[in-house]
């Protein structure tokens, strides 16, 4: 039996590397690799940083005629602010006054070809309307243009959606997402429309168009039974404030809202130069004078053209502003178009019933203003408008002074001044005027303090309960 012979290999000479440090810009942290010399031996490539793709938008704009040519411009500028709050680079505007909508598209044929020869030039991946579609047009401008076309009432839906924080307004932004989709579905289901339907033909895109119908609407009726919770709980927290004196602040999106509420109360509120900055309510105690305390609460902002759903979904939240004793109604004096926006606001205040609450003008971002323009303004409001006005500044010392008296004026007028005998040696009494109340005046003799002060109607009640403590109202 012939041997066999084995053959001894060497082992395979591995190649030299080297380490080094390579920087990398995307996020400027220092990654190494192992980089090597070797003939045939391809080096490691640095990793590859995706980032999502900036959306392409072109905006269009097609009012009707009666529409002045200031106003429609006006509005496709702030469909501009809208399209960058969301995310996108405008690259392209394209207008058309019309005699009414045409059924079919919006805009004329004619238009349509030319939007898509201006989204074929720009490369635009999105095509934003500033007026609302109906699902039957978005569907058949996407088919002709061949790019996703969304409307004024979508964008305005997404950038609720990105700017939602709290469980309660995240709730409040889906709900009204799936009411604006549930008409809409047919049109997210293009890629089974190739599937034929018909008697005996039933497709698997019929079905599941009719499956994400069901889901919808079962979703919807779990948010809204969520949200009807939300409202009972808020509820019961407004009884627990029922002495307190409150006031919303509503107004137009970017008014400055949220800046005069932390400049009024000291809170750490988010503050920033966009459209919809923020979205949760939120509520906060200002002092106006010793012993005179407001609660301020920030609510959302409107725009025009608001989608009708976002705001039943929002009326939870607005809820607060009904059980306001004052609206202190927030108008950006420096906007060219602030009486247009006042009308904005003023119509979704009529919408949630609150047209016949107390309201009070407040003219902010006045140290925009020039002289002779503020000036102007205090004439044309002064002739217009016969609701109280206050001329303030969020950013200028003292320059909330005004609101400030007003509000502690308005405190006082609701609460009687009140003549109250106590024990000495009563001090949680004693300690709740001070914190409660506005102390006018105190003496003490004979072992009993006699203190003069106005005082909320509910704590009245609370403090007669007690023993020893007298209390005579002022007739």
């Amino acid at each position: 039996m012939r041997g066999i012979t084995r053959t001894r290999t060497r082992p395979r000479k591995r190649p030299r590397t080297r380490l080094f440090n390579r920087t990398c810009k995307a996020d400027q942290q220092t990654t190494t690799f192992k980089s090597t010399k070797a003939k045939g031996v391809r080096p490691i490539r640095a990793p590859i940083t995706v980032e999502a793709p900036q959306e392409r938008a072109i905006l269009v704009g097609a009012p009707t005629k009666d529409v002045p040519q200031p106003a429609a411009e006006e509005h496709l500028n702030e469909l501009e602010q809208l399209a960058d709050t969301a995310g996108a680079e405008i690259v392209g505007r394209v207008r058309q006054r019309l005699d009414r909508p045409q059924p079919k598209y919006y805009i004329g044929e004619g238009k349509v070809a030319e939007l898509k020869e201006a989204v074929k030039l720009s490369q635009a991946s999105l095509v934003i309307f500033d007026e609302e579609l109906s699902p039957a047009q978005g569907k058949n401008l996407e088919e002709a243009i061949g790019k996703r076309v969304m409307d004024r009432a979508e964008l305005i839906l997404d950038i609720f959606a990105t700017r939602a924080r709290s469980s309660e307004a995240q709730m409040q932004v889906e709900l009204a997402q799936l009411q604006y989709m549930l008409p809409r579905l047919k049109r997210m289901w293009t890629h089974l429309s190739r599937i034929r339907g018909g008697i005996g033909l039933r497709g698997p895109g019929e079905t599941q168009l009719e499956t994400d119908r069901r889901l919808i609407s079962l979703r919807i009726r779990d948010l809204r039974e969520k949200l009807e919770t939300v409202a009972r709980r808020r509820e019961t927290q407004r009884k627990a404030r029922a002495s307190e004196f409150r006031a919303a602040l509503v107004g137009y999106t970017n008014a400055g809202k949220s800046s005069v509420m932390r400049a009024m109360s000291g809170a750490d509120v988010f503050v920033e130069d966009r459209l919809f900055a923020t979205l949760d309510p939120s509520t906060r105690a200002a002092e106006l004078a010793p012993g005179v305390r407001v609660l301020l609460t920030d609510t959302v902002g409107f725009i025009r053209k608001l989608p009708h759903h976002l705001v039943a979904s929002f009326r939870a939240t607005l809820e607060e502003a009904t059980n306001a004793d004052v609206l202190l109604h927030v108008i950006d004096a420096s906007h060219p178009t602030w009486e247009e926006q006042k009308e904005v606001v003023e119509g979704v205040l009529k919408d949630l019933g609150l047209a016949d609450r107390p309201t009070t003008l407040v003219f902010n971002k006045v140290d925009r203003l020039t002289h002779s323009e503020e000036e102007a303004l205090h004439q044309r409001v002064s002739a217009l408008y016969d609701e109280r006005v206050v001329f303030a500044s969020a950013h200028e010392a003292g320059g909330l002074d005004g609101l400030r008296e007003l509000l502690a004026e308005e405190v006082r007028e609701q609460r009687p001044e009140a003549h109250v005998i106590l024990p000495s040696y009563d001090g949680e009494a004693l300690a709740i005027l001070y914190r409660d109340g506005e102390v006018v005046s105190r003496e003490e003799h004979d072992g009993r303090i006699e203190v003069v002060a106005r005082l909320p109607v509910p704590l009245i009640g609370r403090l007669q309960r007690r023993e020893g403590v007298e209390i005579f109202l002022d007739a």
